[in-house]
């Protein structure tokens, strides 16, 4: 009933737009008072009905343009080919009854895992050495080492102690159900991966470079979970966002004590936010009432600079995101990091060693693709090489290449999750995958 209505009511404006538009000049006037006449003569069905005839126009316009900018969005993508698939692991080891490490295997679900597989399996190169600098919970690990029984040295790195704690016992999981060679060693160092030029020359054996290194610059997700590490908007906790538990900057110092104008750059810069110049308005005023000192207290911040809803989900949710993400590379100098890292990785690399890197915004993958571009040396950007299909069965994966002179772009275009893995992990949707190997 309401559908007919609304169809009568676009039909009854199109009637009288045309009317008006070929009546003369005096006339026009006299259908314009007309129609004030009828929206005054019957002002809640009349204006109710044409109102949500303009409505249903600019929805259906609105829909129609979100959908165009979804499949050019899509047919630019460079989608894994493997469907989804993940790597299932064994973890009965002697320690996995902890509930801390049953939270961990139950919370984390490992990123682009066969994909990573790929990259590391497809190499006529043996894997014999393999550096993780983003060790988290293990999942990648954990496979890297039941799949490659000619691994003979496996480095794990990460900041967080707790998390490397955990990741250990994982570790010890997967060799216990795998058959190692005979002289697999398996080191974990509380480091970040900026220091992996130091920290491999202090190892044995390794002068010539490792043959594999992993980079998945996402967060755990029991690290997203823990409210008292402040990574979490929809949990109360303290303004930490510290990746390393023993670094001295927090969010709390960044809100309460920075400059306005260097908070409004972080929002703007890191996060990415249009709204930056009224939320650091609002900040700036919070601290004149005492200040911000929980996620929560922040959080009310936003929601009060934010409609309540939008675009069918609570528009603050995406705001508070690029928000808590903003702080979190300020407090952790992450994209500072990443750069100098991803040189410091490639020059750790043996020859035809490659590196694999998981970015989960633009600005992360910006820089992994910038970085890659100047390793290989400037004559790669046009020396791009279209792989066809068959070419090579090991290395379906691989679609265009960039040669240079120092190394291969083995992915022109990020590769991204299949659809079946964005359907049951949702933090997989915005990874990207790229890959570069040395000459």
């Amino acid at each position: 009933m309401a559908a007919t209505a609304i169809a009568n009511a676009k039909h009854m404006m199109l009637m009288m737009l045309s009317a008006s538009i070929s009546l003369p000049l005096s006339s026009r006037s006299a259908s314009l008072s007309a129609k004030r006449l009828l929206y005054n003569q019957y002002p809640t069905r009349s204006q109710t009905l044409v109102r949500s005839a303009c409505t249903s126009i600019t929805t259906d316009t609105s829909k129609k343009k979100k959908k165009e900018k979804g499949l050019a969005k899509e047919k630019r993508r460079t989608r894994s080919l493997r469907g989804g698939d993940i790597h299932i692991l064994k973890e009965e080891d002697d320690d996995s009854s902890s509930s801390s490490t049953i939270m961990m295997q139950q919370s984390h679900i490992p990123v682009m895992l066969g994909e990573v597989l790929d990259v590391f399996s497809s190499n006529l190169k043996p894997l014999s050495s393999f550096v993780d600098c983003t060790l988290g919970a293990a999942g990648h690990a954990s496979a890297i080492i039941q799949s490659h029984p000619e691994l003979k040295l496996f480095i794990g790195m990460d900041v967080d102690p707790l998390a490397l704690r955990m990741a250990r016992s994982r570790i010890n999981a997967a060799i216990s159900h795998s058959h190692p060679h005979p002289n697999f060693q398996a080191l974990t160092f509380v480091k970040n991966f900026r220091h992996i030029r130091s920290l491999l020359t202090q190892v044995d054996h390794i002068s010539s470079g490792v043959d594999g290194i992993l980079m998945d610059l996402g967060m755990s997700s029991m690290q997203v979970n823990n409210p008292a590490r402040g990574f979490s908007v929809l949990a109360n906790g303290p303004l930490d966002m510290r990746m390393d538990p023993q670094a001295s900057l927090k969010a709390e110092d960044i809100l309460n004590s920075w400059p306005d104008s260097e908070v409004g750059r972080i929002l703007r810069d890191y996060g990415e936010e249009r709204n930056w110049r009224l939320l650091q308005n609002k900040i700036a005023q919070a601290r004149l009432q005492g200040g911000l000192h929980s996620t929560g207290e922040l959080v009310d911040v936003i929601r009060s600079t934010t409609p309540g809803t939008k675009g069918g989900r609570q528009g603050w949710i995406k705001t508070a995101t690029r928000v808590f993400q903003a702080l979190r590379i300020a407090v952790n100098d992450e994209l500072k990091t990443l750069e100098d890292s991803l040189h410091a990785c490639f020059d750790c690399l043996a020859p035809e060693g490659r590196l694999a890197v998981i970015s989960f915004h633009s600005l992360e993958d910006r820089i992994v693709k910038q970085v890659f571009l100047k390793i290989i040396g400037e004559e790669g950007r046009d020396s791009v090489r279209k792989i066809k299909g068959g070419e090579d069965e090991k290395e379906l994966w691989i679609r265009q290449t960039i040669q240079g002179s120092n190394g291969t772009i083995l992915t022109k275009r990020p590769i991204t999750p299949s659809e079946k893995e964005e359907g049951f992990n949702r933090r997989s949707r915005s990874a990207k995958l790229r890959v570069i190997q040395k000459l």
